[in-house]
């Protein structure tokens, strides 16, 4: 199966979230104040672009996470919301490049690019089980 013909170029997906407590620099130990902690910008990131191939794959197929670049420009309050737009910019075989944008209505608060490979699920499942045993 060629991804190209099915993951198409350009194709992209905005998702919004909530900043909660639970997603504070201060509450994961990755800093000291109550806003967006880097980390949960990032979930955030990989969560809308991990959607939007789930969207465009078939039956039996997934996508995991390989990599993530971004910068986190600005914080962001808790209470607030955040939009992330995730954007397909680049098809090689199985790995699917693209560029993600946050921002929290006030300003961009991150961006950069985020990889992600398409697997069939049942032998990367077959490959993990081996390990459990």
């Amino acid at each position: 199966m060629e991804w190209i013909d099915v993951v198409k170029l350009g194709t992209d997906r905005e998702q919004d979230f909530t900043v909660e407590d639970s997603h504070s620099a201060i509450h994961i130990g990755s800093g000291s104040h109550r806003v967006l902690a880097t980390p949960w910008m990032i979930t955030y990131m990989e969560r809308t672009a991990r959607q939007l191939l789930a969207e465009c794959l078939p039956a039996g197929y997934s996508s995991v996470g390989v990599r993530v670049d971004v910068r986190h420009l600005a914080p962001s309050p808790i209470g607030g919301r955040v939009l992330v737009r995730a954007e397909v910019i680049a098809v090689e075989g199985s790995k699917v490049t693209f560029t993600v944008q946050a921002s929290d209505g006030s300003e961009v608060i991150g961006a950069g690019q985020h990889e992600r490979v398409i697997i069939e699920e049942e032998r990367f499942l077959r490959r993990v089980a081996q390990k459990s045993t």
